[in-house]
């Protein structure tokens, strides 16, 4: 019983890492979308797109980090 509920855990850790995946895909088409209507601020988009993207991988890398902890430490 433990054992399954230690694994709901770790899946329900990992779900991060699919919704941080979409959310930066959105976030990467929003910017091409920007970029194209404004071609002269490019440089601008591309940073605060990179840098937006960095900081929601973090969150899937917490997610990663917790799912591998459950798995084996408990």
């Amino acid at each position: 019983m433990e054992k399954g509920l230690i694994a709901i855990g770790a899946g329900l850790a990992v779900m991060t890492g699919m919704m941080t995946g979409r959310g930066e895909g959105e976030v990467a088409a929003h910017a091409c979308d920007a970029i194209a209507k404004n071609p002269e601020v490019e440089s601008k988009i591309r940073s605060t797109m990179i840098l937006g993207i960095a900081l929601s991988e973090t969150c899937a890398i917490y997610g990663l980090l917790i799912s591998i902890l459950l798995i084996f430490v408990y």
